[in-house]
C-alpha cells in the first residue's frame, strides 16, 4: 500500500502540488462514491414529475435511453482527462493545462467558477429533493398535513448542515462509510423493481404504446408544442448522470487515482443508465391513470409506489430511497469542498488561500466544507419567493456543471499540436484514433444542445413566477466573475499554482511557474504509468 501510495504521491508532485490528504478511499469505495453522487432511484424519484407530467410517459422512457448513451460519451472523454490530471481540483485543474499558456489563467477562472456554481447548485437541489421525499412521504402518511415552504426550507437547511458535520470526519471514516452507498443504491433499486412487477396485475399493467409509443406523449406544458414537450423530460437523466468528475475532485484521497477514479466514473454511468432505464420502464408500465399522479405525496414515484404496493410497504421502500438521496448530498458536498479547497489554494478565490487549508486533526479542508455548506443553502431560498422557479437550481446544475466538462475536452483537441500544451493520457485513454475523436465531438455536441432545452420555460404562460432561471443565473455568473476577473482578480489568480516547496521543485525540474507540461520528461517517464503497463 505505501508502493501505491508513494507512486500516487510522486504523479501529484509532477502536476505540481504537495501531497496533503490521507490516501483511503480503496477501489470499492472509490467506485461506491461515483455510484453515489449519481443516485438513481432517489435522483429519479427527485426528477421524475419533470418528464412524466411535461411531455408524458414515453418521454420518460425515450429521453433517458437517449440521454444516458449521450452522457456515456461525455462521462468516457471526462474519465479520460481524470486518468491524466488525478487532482482535487478535476477539471478545472486540467483546462488551465490544456490550452496556451497566455490563456491557462481565464480558462481556469471561468471553468472553476462553472464548476463551482453547477456544485452548489447539485449539492442545493439534491438537499432540496431530499427535503421534498420526506414531506412526500409525510403527506402520504397523512393527508391531512399542511406542508408550507417555510417547513419545506427549514428541512432542507437543517440536511445540510448535519452533511456538514459529517463531512467534517476524518478521510478514513469517510471512506469506511462510503463502501456501503453502493448496494444500498443499487440494491434499492433492484427491490423497487422487482416488489411493483409482482404487485401490479398483469390486466393493470399499461400498454407499450403508451409506455413507448405515440400514446405516451402527453403534453402538458400549456404552450409548447410535443417536441419540446418530449425534450423537457432530458432534465431527469442529465440531472441524474452528472457531476462526473466529483471522483476527480477526491482523488487526492483515492488509491491508484489515475486508475481508480477513471474506472469509478465509467461503470457508474454504464451501471445508472441501465438500471435506470429499467426503473423508468417499470414505472411507467405500473403508473395506473396519469390524471392521478403525483398525488397527495406530491411525488409520482412514491404514489405509483403507494398504488401497487399499499402505503405501508410504499413507505418502507421509500425509507431506502431517502437514504439513497442522504448518501447523494454526502458525497456531493465532499466532492464540492474539494473543489473550492482547490481554487482557493490556486488563489482563484479572495480568501488569500484561508480555504485552501487541511486541518491537522481530521485531514480534511473543514473550512472549506463549511464555506461550501453555508453557500449551498442560498439557492435553496428561492423556494420562499417560488416554488416553480425554486426548479430552475436542478437545471442550473446540468448546464453550469456540463458547461465546465466539455471545454477542457474541447481545448484538448483544439490545442492538441500547440506547443505549450502535452497531454499525457493516463492509464484510461481511448486512443488518439475515431473512437476518441467521435465521443468527444459527440458530447460536445450534446452539451451544446441541452442547454438550450435546459434554458426553456416549462410551462406557460411565461410568468416572473415560473420563469426559468437558469440560463439567467449562469450567464450571469460568468459575466460577473470576468468583470471581477478584469478588474481585480488577474492580480491574485494566475491559473492553477503550485504549492510545492523550492527543494522539491528543484528534484522534479519544475519551473517557477508550475505546469505539468513543464515537467522534465525524465520525471514524466517515472512517475507516468502506462496502458500497456496496466
Amino acid at each position: 500500500m505505501s508502493t501505491t501510495s508513494d507512486d500516487d504521491n510522486h504523479r501529484l508532485e509532477a502536476l505540481g502540488y504537495k501531497p496533503t490528504f490521507r490516501r483511503e478511499f480503496s477501489n470499492l469505495a472509490t467506485i461506491s462514491f461515483a455510484f453515489s453522487i449519481m443516485g438513481l432511484c432517489s435522483s429519479i424519484a427527485t426528477t421524475l414529475n419533470t418528464p412524466l407530467l411535461l411531455g408524458g410517459p414515453a418521454s420518460v422512457t425515450w429521453c433517458w435511453l437517449l440521454g444516458s448513451c449521450m452522457c456515456f460519451t461525455l462521462g468516457s472523454s471526462i474519465a479520460e482527462i481524470v486518468s491524466a490530471f488525478p487532482t482535487c481540483g478535476g477539471l478545472y485543474t486540467a483546462s488551465a493545462q490544456l490550452c496556451p499558456k497566455s490563456h491557462r489563467a481565464i480558462v481556469g477562472w471561468i471553468v472553476g467558477w462553472l464548476n463551482i456554481l453547477g456544485q452548489v447548485a447539485g449539492v442545493s437541489s439534491t438537499e432540496f429533493g431530499l427535503a421534498n421525499m420526506i414531506w412526500a412521504a409525510v403527506s402520504l402518511h397523512s393527508p391531512t398535513f399542511q406542508l408550507t415552504q417555510g417547513k419545506t426550507v427549514g428541512l432542507f437547511a437543517g440536511l445540510l448542515i448535519v452533511h456538514g458535520l459529517l463531512n467534517s470526519l476524518a478521510t478514513r471514516y469517510l471512506a469506511f462509510a462510503t463502501k456501503g452507498f453502493v448496494f444500498v443504491n443499487i440494491g434499492a433499486t433492484v427491490v423497487i423493481i422487482i416488489v411493483l412487477l409482482a404487485t401490479t396485475p398483469r390486466s393493470e399493467m399499461q400498454s407499450a404504446a403508451y409506455v413507448f409509443g405515440s400514446q405516451g406523449i402527453i403534453n402538458q406544458t400549456g404552450g409548447w408544442n410535443n417536441g419540446i414537450a418530449f425534450l423537457l423530460g432530458l432534465l431527469s437523466v442529465q440531472w441524474t448522470m452528472t457531476d462526473y468528475d466529483a471522483t476527480a475532485h477526491i482523488s487526492e484521497e483515492v488509491r491508484r487515482a489515475a486508475y481508480a477514479a477513471p474506472a469509478a466514473i465509467f461503470i457508474a454511468v454504464i451501471g445508472t443508465g441501465i438500471l435506470g432505464w429499467l426503473l423508468n420502464v417499470v414505472l411507467m408500465l405500473c403508473s395506473g391513470p396519469i390524471a392521478n399522479l403525483p398525488g397527495t405525496s406530491g411525488s409520482a414515484f412514491l404514489q405509483i409506489m403507494a398504488l401497487r404496493m399499499g402505503t405501508p410497504a410504499a413507505l418502507f421502500l421509500w425509507s431506502f430511497v431517502c437514504l439513497t438521496a442522504f448518501f447523494v448530498a454526502q458525497t456531493a458536498l465532499q466532492a464540492c469542498s474539494r473543489t473550492v479547497y482547490a481554487f482557493s489554494r490556486d488563489h482563484g478565490l479572495p480568501d488569500k488561500g484561508y480555504f485552501g487549508h487541511v486541518a491537522s486533526s481530521t485531514r480534511t479542508p473543514l473550512r472549506a466544507i463549511w464555506f461550501t455548506t453555508t453557500l449551498s443553502i442560498i439557492p435553496g431560498f428561492l423556494d420562499l419567493a417560488s416554488p416553480i422557479a425554486a426548479n430552475a437550481i436542478f437545471a442550473l446544475t446540468a448546464i453550469a456543471l456540463d458547461l465546465s466538462y466539455i471545454i477542457p475536452i474541447f481545448l484538448r483537441r483544439l490545442y492538441a499540436n500547440h506547443p505549450d500544451v502535452n497531454f499525457r493520457p493516463g492509464p484510461f485513454y481511448m486512443g488518439p484514433g475515431l473512437l476518441g475523436w467521435a465521443a468527444n465531438v459527440t458530447c460536445i455536441i450534446w452539451t451544446l444542445f441541452v442547454c438550450v432545452i435546459f434554458s426553456l420555460p416549462t410551462v406557460f404562460p411565461v410568468t416572473k413566477f415560473n420563469m426559468n432561471y437558469a440560463s439567467v443565473i449562469t450567464v450571469g455568473i460568468v459575466f460577473l466573475s470576468g468583470v471581477w476577473y478584469v478588474l481585480s482578480a488577474h492580480r491574485h489568480y494566475h491559473g492553477p499554482t503550485s504549492n510545492l516547496d523550492e527543494g522539491t521543485k528543484a528534484r522534479l525540474g519544475l519551473e517557477e511557474q508550475v505546469d505539468s507540461t513543464s515537467i522534465s520528461e525524465k520525471e514524466k517517464d517515472r512517475v507516468f504509468v502506462s496502458l500497456g503497463s496496466a
